[in-house]
């Protein structure tokens, strides 16, 4: 199949679960009633010490692929992705409900836009609230984060309509091209989790491939994995402070260009300063601590892991970065003074870009 061929009419469906009881059969029931278009269903298992495959039994249409250990969701959706019949590959955590119809407009869309799309992402909104937007892609934010569309956002207040090109995909639920993927290592298992998706969209828009936004395919997200996720209340997860503070630094090292990273220092400090704040008023500081020397521990890996990435790309960094907005769970800034500290933070990191891009090769 070339580049200008149409995606082909079966897709290859990989569920990845690790002690998803709690999720997994409605999962399975949504790709039951989400319409023609599913060839096959793959659940990969990180080791599960749950109900979850006494659940999967249940439904025949599924095949089961046990891993021996849970290294985080890369390396299952990497062997999902490499034991999969078909080119196209519909990536679900276990967690997400795809909405009937979904699969026929992410289709639909990558039909539409032409060569050069590698990944299709459906609207993730709520399970418990689906009339307010969870992820809708995003931007490549230059201080390593996402800067996300839509976030939290009534549906009818959420810009955009048909099929967005964005820069950056969340993993809840990806349409992608397997062959693609693969090509370029696939998703990277140093993360564990978070991160991962925006390591993988960098490298693809490195290199010059589209990724879509279909925003009338929607899927439904339930409750995120427990101990990491974060949607609301007072508690911020520790091990979600450690895996931040580490796993940025892991991403910013091993994409952007030296010259990228030493122009952008002023900003990246400014953001390191005020995630120890947060770590401090989450009392974790020792979790974040702990990521930043975990990511020096790396180092020499990492630098081994720059040159392959670093080989292929098309786009410079000035043309794949932005400044801004700077998107936080809302729970996480509630009160006055994090309000108003998260918007100077914002506006200090968007001055510091509009001059800092000019210096920055496309």
């Amino acid at each position: 199949m070339s580049e200008s061929d149409p995606i082909p009419g079966p897709v290859s469906v990989v569920v990845v679960n690790f002690d998803g009881e709690a999720y997994l059969a409605r999962c399975l029931d949504a790709l039951r009633a989400a319409g023609p278009g599913i060839d096959e269903v793959l659940l990969v298992d990180n080791a599960s010490s749950d109900r979850s495959l006494e659940i999967a039994a249940r439904y025949p249409e599924v095949s089961v692929l046990r891993l021996a250990r849970n290294e985080g969701p890369s390396p299952a959706r990497n062997a999902g992705l490499r034991a999969a019949r078909n080119r196209w590959v519909l990536l679900l955590d276990n967690d997400a409900l795809l909405q009937p119809g979904a699969l026929e407009r992410l289709v639909a869309a990558l039909r539409a836009a032409g060569p050069g799309v590698v990944l299709a992402e459906p609207r993730s909104v709520f399970a418990n609230d689906p009339g307010r937007v969870h992820y809708d892609g995003g931007s490549l934010h230059y201080a390593g984060l996402i800067a996300l569309r839509n976030f939290y956002v009534p549906l009818e207040r959420a810009q955009g309509a048909g099929a967005v090109q964005i820069d950056c995909a969340v993993a809840v639920a990806l349409l992608v091209d397997r062959e693609r993927l693969l090509e370029i290592g696939g998703f990277d298992a140093r993360y564990f989790i978070l991160f991962e998706d925006l390591d993988l969209s960098y490298r693809l828009r490195a290199r010059g491939w589209k990724l879509l936004a279909v925003e009338e395919a929607l899927v439904q997200h339930l409750g995120g994995t427990s101990g990491i996720s974060f949607r609301e209340g007072p508690s911020y997860p520790a091990r979600r402070v450690y895996l931040h503070s580490r796993n940025r630094w892991i991403y910013l090292l091993k994409n952007y260009r030296v010259w990228t990273l030493c122009v952008c220092s002023p900003g990246l400090a400014l953001y390191e300063a005020a995630g120890f704040g947060f770590a401090l008023l989450a009392g974790a500081p020792l979790a974040w601590l702990r990521g930043k020397l975990d990511c020096l521990r790396t180092l020499g890996e990492l630098l081994r892991a720059r040159s392959q990435c670093q080989r292929g790309r098309t786009h410079g960094d000035g043309s794949l970065l932005v400044g801004g907005p700077l998107t936080t769970t809302p729970d996480a800034m509630a009160g006055g003074a994090r309000r108003r500290l998260q918007r100077a933070l914002d506006l200090a990191l968007r001055t510091w870009w509009a001059l800092a891009r000019r210096l920055i090769p496309r």
